[in-house]
C-alpha cells in the first residue's frame, strides 16, 4: 500500500486533490477521495477512502474523516442560491462513515463543528448548525438547519433535532427521540416528542464541576421541573433561591432565551414562556 502514496504529501495515487487545495503536513488522503479547490486540511489529519470534501471548507489538525463522508456540500435548503458560505471543523474531531455535513445558507455564513467531537456513522449535520467542543452524536443522529449544540452534549442514535432548537451544555438526548423544544443544559431528555426525564448527574460529575456547584444545579433543576412553576416563574425562583455559580448562570441565560420553549416532564403545562405560541414545525 505504501507504494501507492506520494511519500511527501501522503496522497494516494487514486485520490483527486485540486492543486489549489491547502493540505497540511502529514495529512493522509485515501484512494478515491475528492478534495475541492477551496478546501484546507490541517496538519496530521487523516482522510479515508471515498471521502468528498468540497466548498469553502476548513478542517483542523489531527482529525480523522472516515470512508464515505461528505463534507461542505451544498445545503439541502430551497433558500440556497449558490452563495459563498463555509464549513469549519475544529481539531481532533472524528467524522465516521457516511456522515454528511453541509455548508451554510447565506453569504458568508458558517456551519461549525468544534474540537474533539465524535460523529458516529451516518450522522447528518445540516446547514448553519453550530456544534461546540466535545460533542458526541451517535449513529444516524440528525440535526436540522440552524441547530446549536453546546459543549459536551450527547445526542443518541437516530435522534432527530428540529431546526433552530438549542441543545444545552452537558445535556443528553436519548436515542430515537424527537426534539422540537430546547434541551436545557445538564438535563436528560427522552421520548416522542422528547421530555425531560432527569438530571445528567454522571456527566456533570465527570466534567469536574465542584460539589457545591453540582448542588446548585440540582436545586435549579428541582425548581424548574418539580415545582409546577411556569418557565418565567421558575427563572425568578432560581434567581432568588439558588446560590449563584457559573453553571447556574449559564442555565439561566439559556432559559431566558428559550424562544422555542423547553423540554418539560410529561403532562407539565408550562412548556413555553408566558405568552409564547406553539413553535412552528
Amino acid at each position: 500500500m505504501a507504494d501507492n502514496f506520494d511519500v511527501t504529501a501522503r496522497i494516494h495515487n487514486f485520490a483527486v486533490v485540486h492543486p489549489s487545495a491547502k493540505i497540511g503536513k502529514n495529512v493522509e488522503i485515501g484512494p478515491f477521495s475528492v478534495i475541492g479547490e477551496n478546501v484546507e486540511i490541517g496538519e496530521g489529519t487523516i482522510i479515508g477512502p471515498s471521502v468528498v470534501i468540497t466548498g469553502w471548507t476548513r478542517i483542523g489538525r489531527d482529525c480523522h474523516i472516515f470512508q464515505g463522508a461528505s463534507i461542505g456540500e451544498e445545503p439541502q435548503d430551497l433558500k440556497f442560491a449558490g452563495e459563498k458560505s463555509y464549513t469549519v471543523i475544529g481539531d481532533r474531531t472524528k467524522v465516521h462513515e457516511f456522515c454528511t455535513i453541509h455548508r451554510a445558507t447565506g453569504e458568508g455564513e458558517y456551519t461549525r463543528i468544534g474540537d474533539d467531537c465524535l460523529l458516529m456513522a451516518y450522522v447528518h449535520v445540516a446547514h448553519n448548525c453550530v456544534l461546540g467542543n466535545n460533542v458526541i452524536m451517535a449513529n444516524a443522529a440528525m440535526v436540522a438547519g440552524h441547530v446549536v449544540v453546546e459543549d459536551r452534549a450527547i445526542i443518541g442514535g437516530k435522534a432527530g433535532v428540529h431546526q433552530f432548537v438549542r441543545v444545552g451544555k452537558q445535556s443528553m438526548i436519548s436515542g430515537m427521540s424527537r426534539n422540537i423544544h430546547d434541551v436545557v443544559p445538564y438535563t436528560i431528555v427522552d421520548g416522542f416528542p422528547a421530555r425531560a426525564c432527569g438530571l445528567n448527574s454522571v456527566g456533570i460529575a465527570r466534567a469536574g464541576i465542584a460539589p457545591a456547584n453540582r448542588r446548585s444545579i440540582k436545586q435549579a433543576y428541582r425548581l424548574l421541573y418539580r415545582s409546577g412553576l411556569r418557565l418565567s416563574e421558575a427563572i425568578e425562583a432560581i434567581e432568588q433561591e439558588v446560590d449563584s455559580c457559573p453553571e447556574v448562570e449559564h442555565m439561566l441565560q439559556f432559559l431566558r432565551n428559550a424562544d422555542r420553549g423547553i423540554c418539560r416532564p410529561t403532562g407539565h403545562s408550562g412548556d413555553k414562556k408566558k405568552g409564547d405560541g406553539e413553535p412552528e414545525e
